[in-house]
């Protein structure tokens, strides 16, 4: 398993968040599925490791009530997302201080991986592990975001550079920047860290 998880493990409990450590996605699923009850209602952010996790179609399955924007067979997933008790996403960034750092377009994961829920699971491999927050904010800007528009296929200087122009384009992608310090008072955040490379 990466050597940097027990130090992570170590600086993340002390900021408050409650972590564990997986060998692969699919340890981690197992894990989550145990963890959520089939009463709760989840809400997903938008996560490309998330969608590798394949977990939305087993929650829906079992009986979930599951509101995901990226799917859609829920009327105002988005919306219904922010109310759900429980919520799962991923990070763009993950600093060795023990601190989330994110970019959003729409605002609306970073919101929900503060306030609302009853419980928030960010679920992360290795790959999004950074030794600061200026490897962070780097690591948002020159991969995640870049590889994220192109996804999207949207009209973006990055889509087309493959790094961050600071652009003024109303489909800027990183409008919102959030760094979770500590455990919001109200949240119970679960952070999964997995010894994969997941999403971007």
């Amino acid at each position: 398993m990466d050597n940097r998880f027990l130090e992570l493990e170590k600086v993340l409990s002390k900021n408050g968040f409650m972590v564990k450590s997986f060998n692969n996605i699919l340890e981690a699923k197992k894990e989550l599925l145990s963890e959520i009850t089939k009463e709760e209602s989840i809400g997903i952010g938008g996560s490309m490791t998330i969608q590798d996790m394949e977990i939305y179609e087993e929650l829906k399955d079992r009986g979930n009530e599951v509101y995901w924007h990226w799917r859609k067979d829920v009327e105002n997933a988005a919306m219904k997302a922010i109310n759900a008790d429980t919520y799962i996403t991923s990070t763009n960034a993950l600093t060795m201080d023990g601190k989330l750092v994110n970019m959003d377009g729409n605002g609306n994961r970073v919101a929900s991986m503060i306030y609302g829920h009853k419980d928030v699971y960010i679920v992360t491999g290795k790959n999004k592990i950074c030794k600061d927050y200026a490897e962070a904010r780097e690591r948002i800007r020159n991969i995640a975001a870049p590889m994220n528009a192109k996804r999207l296929n949207l009209s973006t200087p990055c889509t087309h550079t493959g790094k961050c122009m600071d652009c003024a384009s109303p489909q800027r992608i990183c409008k919102a920047e959030v760094i979770i310090h500590k455990k919001p008072g109200a949240t119970n955040i679960h952070i999964y860290l997995v010894d994969e490379e997941l999403g971007y």
